[in-house]
């Protein structure tokens, strides 16, 4: 192909004469053009009025479809450094700001308890029941080795320790995210079994966290009524050293005892604990493992009619789980 700026080739004798130079061309392409265009408007007048779309009558000339979302800049399902995910060119109608709002980073929380990392642990696992070979496994516990999980207790009509620990676990994060907190929990009834005791400790570890709260409900027999918190003792030998956290756990303990009270109404326990509803105790992996200020609370006594009563209600478990919330707070200066 020949450009029409490029030097002509050479021609031989009997050649035709060459075509006019380029500005010649154009000079008659302009001409053309000038003598048609009064014709065109003169036609687009007409076609205007019989249709009634001319200016005044209401009418728009088409616009423009946009393309779809999947064509603009940076977009697809494989996002904007995948070459494959669009060939189409970018909108530039597409919002200066789209591309600034989807990398902003996320509002800081707000709350008394921002920047704060509280850890849950939902005692047992309601599919305990079904695998008791793997929960019957020993694991170190620092001091001598124990059960790695057990199946936990039930109401006399079959409501599950497991069932009413997550239940209240989950409100008590619900209200401890709304105060800024970060919360954490051991599980969310998101494995078959388990975790073992030393794994829920371990979490809490590896959180950092600033508390850490196992959430239980006791089995014996009935006319034992109340709740009660468990302590951990001093306790050192082999992966356990709890000398660092008795101090603040026990702060954490009584704050918790105090809010549970006023908020469910519930008294301490009658068989322990001397009727201050707390009870130190040096053979449970989750306190002697953990490294972080901890708890256990067991709420009341599932083997009792009237403390079943309480436990099976909806509307109990939220003032259970709004007692632990304060207590957590108070702990934590929120």
């Amino acid at each position: 192909m020949r450009y029409d700026d490029s030097p002509p080739p050479p021609e031989s004798a009997s050649s035709v004469s060459p075509d006019p130079p380029w500005y010649a061309r154009r000079s008659t392409l302009a001409v053309a053009v000038a003598a048609l265009a009064p014709t065109a408007l003169a036609g687009w007048v007409l076609t205007q009025v019989l249709t009634g779309s001319g200016p005044g009558s209401g009418g728009e000339p088409p616009q423009p479809k946009a393309l779809p979302a999947s064509h603009t800049a940076g977009a697809g399902a494989h996002g904007a450094g995948d070459a494959k995910a669009s060939t189409a060119t970018p909108s530039p109608a597409a919002p200066a700001s789209a591309s600034a709002s989807a990398s902003a980073p996320a509002a800081p929380a707000k709350g008394p308890l921002a920047g704060r990392t509280v850890v849950i642990d939902p005692g047992h696992n309601t599919g305990n029941f079904k695998h008791t070979s793997e929960i019957d496994r020993q694991v170190d516990i620092g001091t001598n080795r124990k059960e790695c999980d057990t199946t936990g207790t039930t109401t006399n009509s079959g409501y599950m320790e497991a069932e009413f620990t997550l239940d209240v676990s989950r409100r008590a994060r619900t209200l401890l995210e709304s105060k800024g907190a970060k919360v954490v929990f051991t599980h969310d009834a998101d494995r078959p079994w388990g975790p073992c005791i030393d794994e829920r400790a371990r979490i809490g570890n590896e959180a950092k966290a600033d508390a850490v709260v196992s959430v239980h409900a006791d089995g014996v027999s009935a006319g034992n009524r109340g709740f009660h918190i468990i302590l951990p003792a001093t306790v050192k030998g082999g992966a356990a050293d709890t000398s660092k956290i008795v101090g603040p756990s026990r702060d954490l303990g009584e704050r918790i005892a105090g809010n549970f009270a006023r908020s469910t109404g519930s008294a301490p326990a009658n068989y322990l604990g001397s009727g201050t509803g707390l009870v130190v105790r040096d053979d449970l992996g989750g306190l002697n493992l953990s490294t972080r200020p901890k708890v256990f609370i067991e709420c009341g006594n599932m083997r009792d009619a009237k403390d079943a009563a309480q436990l099976t209600s909806p509307e109990w478990r939220q003032k259970a789980a709004e007692g632990i919330t304060n207590g957590i707070v108070g702990f934590l200066g929120g």
